[in-house]
């Protein structure tokens, strides 16, 4: 049996939850305590972040390479795009770029070099490319969910509720509509059951 460590709020454990359910991979989820990490866990993967996934021996400790294997295994809806380039170049900008300007807007106290509203506006330029990538389609990349969209779901969220009034007010409205549509999904509300 496929055993996953997984965290519920941590982004990267989302998508790395989601891809499993939409491939149908039969997993077994362990919530991970991150103050009490499963030996386990250690065993397999010393540097102790979550998700791992166990795939019968074989370990995967990257959300990304998680996501990709599931994938490999049952990909019915063709999330990989026919190995489309942009979703490379968009989870890369998320996840090397976006990221950072994330967690400086989120713990905005731990980097008092500039104001929140300073880390806000260099995310919001991710948010921007975003909403003009859904013009005329309701997913960033096809017309329907790629990859992308389901590596990113975390994080735009994550962006997103650090200050909902001021994200309800942008005009990035093809983004707001794109995360309420996957806030409401199966594939999401499944993942996020306690």
């Amino acid at each position: 049996m496929n055993t996953l460590y997984s965290f519920r709020r941590c982004p990267y454990a989302m998508r790395a939850r989601m891809a499993l359910r939409y491939s149908g991979v039969p997993v077994e989820i362990v919530e991970v305590s991150l103050k009490a990490k499963p030996a386990e866990m250690l065993a397999i993967s010393p540097k102790g972040t979550v998700p791992v996934l166990d795939a019968d021996g074989q370990v995967i400790d990257e959300s990304l390479e998680i996501m990709r294997w599931a994938l490999a295994q049952h990909d019915p809806d063709d999330w990989l795009l026919g190995g489309d380039s942009r979703i490379a170049e968009l989870i890369e900008a998320n996840d090397r770029v976006f990221k950072i300007h994330l967690n400086r807007y989120k713990y905005a106290e731990r980097y008092p070099e500039q104001p929140m509203e300073v880390y806000r506006a260099e995310g919001a330029l991710f948010l921007q490319k975003l909403d003009e990538l859904l013009e005329g389609r309701d997913y960033l990349l096809a017309n329907h969910p790629s990859l992308a969209d389901i590596a990113l779901l975390p994080f735009v969220r994550q962006f997103a509720h650090v200050d909902r009034d001021w994200f309800a007010q942008t005009p990035y409205v093809r983004l707001q509509a794109w995360l309420q549509r996957f806030l409401e999904s199966e594939l999401f509300t499944g993942i996020m059951k306690k």
